[in-house]
């Protein structure tokens, strides 16, 4: 099954396709291979990656400095890494993609 979360052994690792200039910030389930996270800050100088980082640690639970962008820093899909217990971090990831993807 694809998903677009893998655990690691530092915690997990997602993707998610960002939309900037939204009417306010959202993290929300998306396709197989990504989350969707709408954010009210525009693509400019780094504030949707900064208002990125502060949504998924909110959503996930842990601190900022626990949320790393990998890869996408200038794409609309990035790819982060979230430090932490890979199976919470993963059943929290699970239930945030919800029963509309399961099957």
């Amino acid at each position: 099954m694809t998903r677009p979360w893998q655990e690691t052994g530092q915690g997990i690792r997602i993707a998610v396709r960002v939309t900037p200039r939204a009417s306010k910030d959202a993290f929300l389930p998306g396709t197989p291979e990504h989350f969707a996270a709408r954010l009210a800050a525009p693509p400019v100088e780094g504030a949707a990656n900064a208002a990125l980082t502060a949504l998924v640690a909110k959503t996930f639970g842990v601190a900022k400095r626990d949320i790393s962008l990998i890869a996408g820093e200038t794409s609309r899909i990035k790819r982060l890494a979230i430090a932490g217990d890979a199976s919470a971090l993963a059943g929290i990831a699970a239930e945030l993609y919800g029963a509309g993807h399961d099957g």
